[in-house]
């Protein structure tokens, strides 16, 4: 296995995803209509803005509508004049795209299904909702065709060589391994008493399994059991886990060459399995999975073509405010790696995408928010740009997006990375919990209110005795919750304390497990039933030996891809200028008159970023 995973480069560089990604920008696309209605604002490649046209995609900026102030207002103008440039060339570079009246009837109707709007006063309705007119809807529709023309034309184009394919698979080989599988047949039946009585015959000296599976099975008895075979035919190929139940999967798998599994019920049915030949995970050679490392390396490099697109119309856009406007837009350089630019509002794109970042503007913490996520985006675009660079050094055709190149030069440069058999070992012994199955049961819990505890010891009562849980409760008054398979842990804490910390368990009967009564911090009464109860199990080295393997050996290959990009940057000639920037555009206070002297109370931003777009 060569690379370290994309987990692990997630780690190392954070998550970056690309600075403008078209989900966004269709969502950002200014509802309503777009004619220009009222004062010019600017003007994008030509093209008028209208103060009413910016009103309404102003109103559709998640950050802006949380009403920040200051610094934190200058930061979102910047962020929302951004895309709001990007998406205004989008939409002018894909206007004379052709869009066919049928596209366009599907996507209504889409709509129309998703929102339940068949009848015709609904969908008007629906219409007043969204501030749309009908044209205005369809006319939405039409850009968001085009624009999704114009991405699968650009990503359609961008077509691997040879030399991109065969990185690729090198770097990914762990994608394309062989899962492990079997060569296998089973028998499978309906009641319990029948498997054990065929599982008897079938592990008796001298039995021929294929033949027991034509007589009994309910599944593939015409093949004589045999799983993955060709049509007409009675050989079994080879199938992985996902052919079988999870419990017969876990069972199966832990056999060898001619060994048999006891019966496992599953899905109502009983499950008896011979594995004819276990064959282990194996590495392939390219040429036999070419045309996946074709189709993957294809969407890589077709992320990356989309990736410069969007930076070209964001480059070559022509923005002009009109004199005395409002509307203010800079984008300054707050970082430089060698002779490359990082702008502003690539760190906010990325900063203000973020949940988190939005959910603490909505509770008023955008400064905390800012203080945490400007700084540390920028340090990870700034690494990124700094292993670009170092990349080209590497002699490698590394493709995709700066984030996809950025990952595969870690990836090259930690692919010689092994460990051994000892090292395994002690990860596995050091790291026990990670490799062991929790305990777990089926749990149903019965409450009643705090008065009617005679009630709850009437249903234990009656629950020992057997009848239909459901019944019983109402009967008595109570109430029935499913809590499902659970673990440790996953309870509330007095279930949780009965159910995994109390030994023994509980008197049985028809319904399962019945615990006592029990009081909890609410006064109210609850019994538990509880069916399948499993003991927690820890899973022997042999059978996790390659999965510890894997573990050893991202964890090594990224702490190697940290010290590289660490090394990396260090050499980068880096010149960060965050701080200074966000001083220039934070406000400044106004010095206090000398009292009796008139003041005009004007709080207004001093030092508001300029709108010469030569600063874009």
């Amino acid at each position: 296995m060569f690379g370290i995973s994309k987990r692990v480069v997630g780690v190392v560089f954070g998550v970056l995803a690309l600075a403008f990604v078209v989900g966004s920008i269709l969502l950002f696309t200014p509802q309503g209509q777009r004619n220009p209605q009222g004062k010019t604002v600017l003007t994008v490649n030509g093209r008028a803005v209208s103060e009413l046209e910016l009103a309404r995609a102003r109103q559709s900026d998640a950050i802006l509508s949380t009403n920040p102030q200051g610094l934190l207002k200058n930061l979102a103008e910047i962020n929302f004049a951004d895309r709001f440039i990007i998406t205004t060339a989008l939409l002018q570079d894909t206007a004379r795209i052709r869009v066919s009246s049928g596209e366009l009837r599907k996507e209504l109707d889409s709509i129309k299904e998703r929102f339940g709007l068949q009848k015709k006063e609904d969908y008007d309705r629906f219409l007043t909702q969204v501030g749309y007119t009908d044209a205005q809807l369809r006319g939405e529709l039409r850009d968001q065709i085009r624009i999704n023309k114009r991405v699968e034309e650009i990503q359609k184009k961008a077509e691997p060589t040879e030399e991109e394919m065969r990185l690729y698979f090198e770097l990914n080989r762990e994608q394309y391994r062989n899962e492990e599988r079997v060569l296998a047949r089973q028998i499978v039946l309906d009641d319990k008493a029948t498997a054990e009585k065929v599982y008897a015959q079938a592990t008796a000296p001298g039995a021929d399994f294929a033949a027991l599976a034509k007589a009994h099975s309910k599944l593939n008895a015409e093949q004589g059991g045999a799983l993955g075979a060709e049509a007409g035919k009675s050989e079994p190929g080879p199938v992985t886990r996902v052919v079988f139940p999870n419990a017969v999967a876990e069972a199966v798998f832990k056999l060898r060459d001619g060994q048999i599994t006891k019966p496992i019920e599953a899905g109502g049915r009983f499950y008896i399995v011979k594995v004819e030949k276990y064959l282990p995970a194996s590495d392939v050679a390219f040429e036999e999975v070419k045309d996946r490392v074709r189709e993957d390396a294809k969407r890589v490099k077709g992320q990356g073509a989309l990736e410069a697109y969007l930076e070209g119309l964001r480059a070559k856009a022509s923005v002009k405010v009109a004199e005395g406007a409002e509307f203010r837009y800079e984008n300054p350089v707050v970082a430089k790696v060698g002779d490359a630019e990082i702008r502003l509002a690539e760190v906010t794109q990325i900063v203000f995408a973020n949940p988190q970042v939005l959910q603490l503007f909505q509770q008023g913490l955008g400064e905390l928010a800012l203080q945490f996520f400007l700084p540390q985006t920028l340090e990870q675009l700034i690494n990124r740009e700094a292993v670009v660079q170092a990349a080209k050094g590497l002699g490698q055709p590394f493709f995709g997006t700066k984030t996809d190149i950025a990952n595969q030069a870690q990836q090259w440069k930690t692919r010689d990375i092994t460990v051994t058999d000892a090292e395994v070992r002690k990860y596995y012994d050091s790291n026990l919990a990670s490799f062991t199955i929790p305990a777990s049961a089926r749990v149903q819990a019965v409450s009643f209110k705090g008065e009617d505890r005679a009630k709850a010891e009437a249903f234990r009562a009656a629950a020992l005795k057997g009848g239909k849980l459901e019944d019983l409760a109402k009967a008595n008054g109570g109430t029935v919750q499913d809590y499902g398979t659970a673990n440790p842990g996953t309870l509330p804490p007095v279930p949780n304390r009965l159910v995994f910390l109390t030994r023994g368990g509980f008197p049985k009967g028809p319904l399962g497990e019945v615990s006592e009564v029990v009081k909890l911090e609410d006064g109210s009464f609850q019994v538990l039933i509880v069916n399948d109860r499993k003991a927690e199990v820890l899973r022997p080295f042999e059978e996790v030996k390659e999965e510890a393997r894997q573990m050893v050996l991202a964890s090594r290959r990224a702490e190697a891809a940290q010290k590289w990009v660490e090394e990396v940057r260090k050499a980068a000639k880096v010149e960060n200028n965050l701080q200074k920037v966000l001083a220039a555009l934070t406000p400044k206070e106004e010095p206090k008159k000398e009292e009796g002297r008139s003041s005009s109370g004007s709080s207004a931003p001093q030092n508001q970023p300029g709108q010469n777009p030569s600063n874009r």
